[in-house]
């Protein structure tokens, strides 16, 4: 609870805190350039940015805070800006705080001004978004500000650049003479809500033997007082901390008291005395005419699904060219590589193990730059927040937050990305629990093995109802099954495992604006770099792994003389033997082992020890299970989900008694097998990456495993007792 004294660092920090959708982060990317670098809170799994940022006295460290709307909190992620703000967990102290104001939102954004004010911290307010405040009229005067608060307060523009050196020189001043910064200006609360502060500040304190400096003392016990609650999500509040917070709380209930209202709203009384606010605009805005189409019931809905759909189809569609130049690269690059090694072990290993690992990490860039180019425009504009509040009420009906949407309609074309897009969700618990449930949406890699089920053993000319055809019909179900079935995990997760206390959307519709280029190209270049250095390490690990399993032992005694037999042979046969031992090298080697080892387990679901290899070939990437039933199937590796050869094949495989081993009712039980197991290996590396422990990729994979099993079981098992085939 209580601050370490200040560590000597390389470079003074200063911090950059602020309201949401202030333009903080914008200005951030103004004052360091491309000077930042993304690391992670003390003791958190937040990321932080921390820059350079070349001033009057020389470089100092700029580091941005998450956004709050003050300090107070009752969620672990909100309590990193506390916590970074006064150098909490031994974290480095900020010399001074930058507090980015929205100068078209002066008075509320005032509030989190006087907590910082309160706690003797040296401030500098930078009154971002002037242009757009003289635009509408009536800027306020940085001068005003300053004389009734008692510290600097900057003119500044994020989007123009307007204001940047005078905030330098600002900043500057504070951190040779830190007083300048603080104000000297006070304001009281209710005298029993004094008293109630004055008993905490000997317990907030007791954990630093150095003791905290007297207003941070105070500030950290009023803080307490509104943060700290049964059901909170704090981390690190001491025991007796806690008691007495309840203590203090359950008398004042008694008394009749609302302590949050006594503190806040004298907060308030002391903003308005400043006489600071601007009257209030009849003016109707274009962001007025826009809202009252994208926040209709109706046509924000309709305008909302065109918005979701161009997204989609960015993603599943247009980054397609790209995967595919990605993958042709990396075909290149093995048949070279081939080409001047001869046959063996090395050449095996650089192509199927090294090579195509680092092909199967790059290809997911594309649909992660598409995805966060789009994310990021969104963000900017002011669009995402009007997102957040069409769909918060369906989301939260399964526990869900109303951001959440987007990573999930994400889903449906890689789950990759799509988790990475949680990063927009502010709790921990919120990120978690869209983690562990996007994976159940069915993504484009899915559609093969769908295509491949369904164009083999559902007829052509079928009817469902005697009206869809049952082919397409398929399809749409798999793809409404695999959503509800993410909605259904949704509310059983955040009613066990991630239950926590329901927060309220609090966000702001902030006016719309043109996202700047820059900013999105920095969030896209950062987002790629970290997935590529952390998740793709993990990715091509396991690629490496597999491969092992498929390609050892290399001494395999095939049933047949493959050598003497394509001695003298047409091409033709010379094909069809290769194709044949190259079937026979699989079933034989670890991975088509562990296939035979898991039939038992999975016959029960109408799968036999083929369907086990291609689970276990599929772990690499789903899509992956046709091309390894095709060598399965002596067919080849090339083949895809079009083949006529493999769905013949398919057809034509029986059972010792004559019974046909695929039927309708299996395939059925495949795809659901399909839709919610985490056959994906890339899947759980970025889950690792974005929840930094092993422990939820890996309940990811039990708690999916398990549910895929049960289900599909269930569907098989049902089906036969019924008499379906």
């Amino acid at each position: 609870m209580s601050a370490a004294p200040a560590r000597a660092a390389a470079l003074p920090r200063v911090a950059l805190a602020g309201n949401p959708n202030t333009g903080k982060t914008s200005l951030f990317n103004r004052l360091t350039g491309a000077n930042a670098r993304v690391g992670n809170y003390p003791g958190v799994t937040v990321e932080r940015e921390i820059g350079r940022w070349s001033i009057d006295i020389g470089p100092v460290e700029v580091m941005d805070v998450p956004g709050a709307y003050s300090l107070a909190a009752r969620s672990s992620e909100e309590q990193v800006a506390m916590r970074a703000l006064f150098g909490l967990d031994g974290d480095v102290r900020p010399s001074a705080v930058i507090l980015v104001v929205d100068a078209t939102q002066l008075v509320r954004n005032l509030y989190f001004a006087l907590q910082l004010i309160e706690a003797g911290v040296p401030l500098v307010i930078a009154l971002n978004l002037m242009d757009v405040a003289r635009s509408q009229g009536n800027p306020p005067d940085p001068v005003r500000v300053s004389d009734a608060l008692g510290v600097p307060v900057v003119a500044v523009s994020a989007n123009t650049g307007e204001g940047l050196a005078a905030l330098g020189v600002a900043v500057s001043k504070v951190l040779a003479r830190p007083d300048e910064g603080r104000a000297r200006v006070t304001w009281r609360y209710p005298s029993a809500a004094e008293r109630d502060v004055t008993r905490l500040v000997p317990l907030v304190t007791s954990a630093d033997p150095t003791g905290a400096p007297p207003a941070e003392a105070r500030a950290l016990a009023i803080w307490a007082l509104l943060s700290v609650e049964p059901g909170d999500e704090l981390l690190d509040i001491p025991a007796n901390v806690r008691r007495e917070v309840a203590t203090v709380r359950a008398a004042a209930d008694a008394a009749g008291r609302d302590l949050d209202t006594e503190i806040i709203g004298a907060r308030y009384r002391y903003l308005d005395g400043l006489g600071l606010a601007r009257p209030p605009s009849t003016r109707i805005t274009l962001t007025d005419r826009v809202d009252a189409w994208v926040l209709h019931p109706v046509f924000g809905l309709v305008s909302f699904l065109f918005v979701m759909g161009v997204l989609f189809q960015s993603l599943f569609a247009w980054s397609d060219p790209f995967i595919g130049a990605i993958e042709a690269a990396f075909a290149w690059l093995g048949d070279g590589t081939r080409a001047v090694l001869p046959p063996g072990i090395l050449a095996d290993f650089l192509v199927d193990g090294i090579i195509n690992g680092f092909g199967s990490v790059l290809v997911f860039l594309p649909q992660i730059l598409m995805l966060f180019a789009m994310l990021g425009f969104l963000e900017d504009s002011g669009y995402m927040a009007r997102v957040a509040y069409l769909v918060d009420r369906g989301m939260k009906a399964v526990g869900l937050h109303g951001k959440a949407f987007v990573p999930m309609l994400s889903g449906y074309a890689c789950a990759v990305p799509a988790i990475m897009a949680t990063r927009t969700l502010e709790r921990r618990r919120d990120r978690l629990l869209t983690m562990m449930v996007v994976p159940l949406m069915s993504c484009s890699a899915r559609l093969p093995i769908y295509t491949l089920i369904i164009a083999s053993l559902f007829p052509v000319d079928g009817r469902f109802l005697w009206i869809f055809p049952v082919q397409g019909s398929m399809m749409v179900f798999m793809y409404v099954f695999s959503t509800l079935m993410a909605l259904l995990a949704a509310g059983v997760l955040g009613k066990t495992l991630l239950r926590g206390p329901k927060v309220p959307l609090l966000l702001e519709l902030p006016p719309y604006r043109l996202p700047r280029a820059s900013s999105v190209l920095r969030q896209m270049w950062l987002r790629a770099k970290m997935f590529v250095t952390e998740a793709g390490t993990v990715i091509l690990g396991c690629t490496i792994a597999l491969w092992f399993l498929l390609a050892f032992p290399r001494n395999v005694v095939f049933d047949k003389d493959y050598d003497s037999l394509r001695a003298g042979a047409s091409d033709e046969v010379v094909e069809m033997l290769d194709a044949e031992q190259s079937a026979e090298r699989l079933q034989k080697s670890y991975g088509g082992r562990l296939g035979k080892l898991i039939e038992p387990a999975i016959a029960p679901l109408g799968f036999d020890w083929k369907i086990g290899i291609g689970l276990v070939g599929a772990f690499a990437a789903r899509e992956v299970f046709v091309s390894t039933m095709g060598v399965v199937y002596g067919i080849g590796a090339d083949t895809d989900e079009e083949s006529t050869p493999l769905r013949d094949r398919i057809r034509a495989e029986k059972h010792p008694d004559g019974s046909p081993i695929y039927t309708p009712l299996m395939g059925l039980s495949l795809m659901i097998f399909f839709a919610l197991s985490a056959q994906c290996m890339s899947t759980l590396a970025v889950v690792k990456r974005e929840s930094r422990s092993w422990r939820w990729p890996i309940f990811l994979f039990s708690y999916m495993t398990v549910l895929a099993w049960v289900v599909s079981f269930a569907v098989y098992q049902g089906g036969r007792a019924l008499g379906f085939e």
